[in-house]
């Protein structure tokens, strides 16, 4: 994959961050180091090493799930919301 004009554009408009344009050149190149490493790790083969660890001993622990209503807490989240109609979050479009 190649880091262009075209990739930091398209970044910056799903992140909605303005990008300086003396900062795109060290941006792209730092991009292109972070893919070519991961595409590093791609590389190798790891399909005869055993799993040597697990976080959780025993497995996923597992709990009821329980759905509850809290409505008090439903309106204190909704009053910090920047925008909220009957009892959703309204956020701005995204998909064109």
């Amino acid at each position: 994959m190649t880091v262009d004009d075209n990739l930091i554009a398209k970044l910056s408009k799903l992140s909605s961050l303005e990008i300086d344009e003396a900062k795109k050149e060290n941006l792209k190149s730092e991009l292109a180091d972070i893919i070519n490493f991961v595409e590093n790790l791609n590389e190798i083969d790891v399909s005869s090493i055993e799993a040597t660890f697990n976080t959780v001993e025993g497995g996923t622990p597992l709990r009821e799930d329980v759905a509850k209503q809290d409505l008090e807490l439903s309106s204190h989240i909704m009053s910090n919301a920047p925008k909220s109609e009957d009892g959703y979050f309204v956020v701005p479009k995204i998909i064109e």
